[in-house]
């Protein structure tokens, strides 16, 4: 049984290949999971809770409640579906390639990857690139 579980409205072709690859990439980082919880949600709701939790008012992609103790990885991932597709334009790519750098970004986090300043964002983005190789010679979104 896996301990990833995808709620609401997700669009993910092969989830169970998507947990397969999630779950691969914490092994290799030496982390466990104990719960992560995708919820996918629309810009309105993803708003409310950057407001609720972050005080925040502003849209997002992915909001990150990491619990992670040690190495035992456990978190609510938020992810707006809405600015992952229009993330996809912006970025010239498909709406599938961004998801798959959404779901795992949040990941990263978790596992003590940050992105406040450049050259963290440059490590992260480099990560996020090594894994979605990982990803796309096994499956497809």
């Amino acid at each position: 049984m896996s301990n990833i579980v995808f709620l609401g409205n997700h669009y993910l072709t092969d989830p169970k290949a998507v947990k397969n690859w999630i779950n691969k990439i914490i092994e290799q980082e030496s982390f466990t999971v104990e719960v992560l919880n995708y919820q996918f949600v629309n810009d309105h709701e993803m708003l409310k809770v950057n407001k609720k939790y972050l005080d925040h008012d502003t849209y997002t992609d992915i909001i990150t409640f990491d619990y992670t103790e040690g190495h035992k990885l456990s978190a609510d991932i938020y992810i707006s579906t809405e600015r992952v597709s229009e993330n996809a334009v912006e970025f010239n790519t498909s709406y599938s390639q961004e998801m798959t750098r959404v779901l795992i970004h949040g990941v990263l986090h978790c596992i003590g990857y940050a992105d406040k300043t450049p050259q963290e964002k440059q490590i992260m983005r480099n990560k996020e690139n090594e894994t979605l190789k990982l990803f796309h010679v096994e499956h497809k979104i």
